[in-house]
């Protein structure tokens, strides 16, 4: 459980550091399906983690569609303009 990912680690990425995550997520929670699938699966809440952790990558990447959080690079931005 300590690769779980937290919110305000997800904030500090950018969209590509984002879909990459998203990426591993998807493929390592397709690998735990098969061990699971297959009687090899030690650890059961590794799933649960997982999809946790997709869930929350989709957050925040549809937050920052609708403009409720902004990445990184935007911060600058909107302090120039103030």
């Amino acid at each position: 459980m300590a690769n779980q990912l937290l919110a305000h680690e997800l904030d500090e990425m950018n969209d590509v550091d984002l879909e990459s995550k998203l990426r591993e997520a998807k493929e390592e929670l397709f690998n735990l399906r098969f061990q699971a699938a297959t009687g090899q699966l030690e650890s059961h809440g590794r799933l649960r983690t997982v999809k946790k952790d997709i869930a929350r990558i989709y957050t925040v990447v549809r937050e920052r569609e609708l403009g409720i959080r902004t990445a990184p690079g935007n911060d600058e931005n909107e302090d120039g303009a103030a």
